[in-house]
């Protein structure tokens, strides 16, 4: 006859469901996917967003130093006149925020390694050339980021000079 004791040989577990239930879960990976896209969707979007910011901060800087290069072609081509020079710097873009400011300076130079050294019209300068007749054209425009980032600047102004020499 047996004469054990049921009760002997089980053990009382009073968190084995629930120990089930995560070991069951974890074995479960059908919606795994599912999660991680929707965490990742959102780091996706922030940086896609973030290069198209940067791109289109790049174009506008292009912009400016391509209208402020357009305005110098233009002096050289048909002589200093302000109000067409500036006309050629903001056509010269398809962006209504370039501007030609400050407005195209007409001086007289002497060139140096360095640059242009302004001087008075008809003073000779040190390689014996008589001083020339330089236009100096600005062009700017401010770029306006797509979003706040909160730990960078929300605008940025570029700014472009190009200096010809005219005679």
């Amino acid at each position: 006859m047996n004469t054990q004791n049921p009760s002997c040989h089980t053990q009382f577990r009073p968190f084995g469901t629930l120990h089930r239930l995560f070991r069951n879960a974890l074995r479960d990976t059908g919606g795994a996917a599912a999660i991680e896209f929707a965490i990742m969707i959102p780091l996706f979007s922030l940086m896609v967003v973030s290069v198209t910011d940067i791109g289109l901060a790049v174009y506008r800087k292009m912009q400016v130093e391509n209208a402020a290069q357009a305005g110098a072609q233009y002096a050289i081509a048909r002589g200093f006149n302000k109000t067409a020079i500036s006309n050629a710097v903001i056509s010269a873009t398809n962006s209504s925020s370039v501007s030609a400011s400050p407005e195209p300076v007409q001086f007289c130079g002497c060139p140096t390694s360095t640059g242009v050294s302004t001087v008075s019209c008809g003073t000779v300068c040190s390689g014996g050339a008589v001083a020339g007749t330089y236009a100096k054209v600005s062009a700017q425009a401010t770029y306006y980021t797509l979003i706040n980032y909160q730990f960078v600047a929300d605008t940025y102004s570029f700014n472009a000079q190009s200096t010809a020499r005219l005679q």
